[in-house]
């Protein structure tokens, strides 16, 4: 069954972003977050075997859910979909974009950068938004600016966003979860370094 957008965001903190390589990872990998306390991750396609990787972390860790990300076209869409992608991201929202993923079947978190871009995302049917990237499209004072012309608008920064940084983020009013690459970078998965994982996935529970 599908999980809503609500159920989405009230099971999120802070998501961890992830760059994974080799599906051999994924199931300790999806372990080690569980065992932190986290209950959404978001996979990246940046690997060729990103949509193997999803699927590996599922059949892991059958409660967690699981997102792919950098989501650039339908296509990508549709077969991250069939591989069972709990919730779509995307890095932006282009045309094509903005026809397919209203109507795809599971949340999306279309990425967004400008007061303008959210207010034709949120009509195009949008209900969440990735601000993206966070730090370097205006951070904290951004967002902040935007709560007071556009307060019904949710956002899920993500993008440079540090463990020191992030508890404010959450703190803002039109905030409702961070990603975080921080959590499990890619040097730490390539090394195993599952303990950091769990440490860093068990820190982060903590600031939801």
């Amino acid at each position: 069954m599908a999980v809503s957008m609500k159920e989405l965001v009230d099971a999120a903190s802070v998501i961890p972003v992830l760059t994974v390589g080799e599906v051999a990872h994924a199931a300790p990998l999806a372990s080690a977050l569980k065992a932190g306390g986290l209950r959404v991750i978001e996979m990246t396609w940046r690997t060729e075997a990103a949509l193997d990787v999803l699927k590996a972390m599922k059949a892991a860790e059958p409660d967690l859910i699981v997102g792919m990300g950098t989501i650039r076209s339908p296509e990508q869409a549709q077969a991250s979909i069939d591989a069972g992608a709990d919730f779509l991201v995307s890095p932006g929202l282009s045309p094509s974009l903005s026809d397919f993923l209203p109507d795809c079947g599971i949340p999306v978190l279309p990425g967004v950068a400008t007061a303008g871009e959210a207010m034709s995302a949120i009509e195009a049917g949008f209900e969440v938004l990735k601000f993206f990237p966070a730090e370097q499209a205006g951070g904290l004072p951004y967002l902040k600016s935007l709560h007071g012309p556009l307060p019904d608008i949710r956002f899920c920064p993500t993008g440079s966003i540090t463990p020191e940084k992030a508890p404010d983020y959450l703190a803002l009013p039109n905030v409702v979860c961070v990603g975080g690459s921080w959590i499990a970078t890619k040097a730490m998965v390539e090394a195993g370094d599952w303990a950091t994982i769990k440490a860093n996935a068990r820190r982060a529970a903590a600031m939801g």
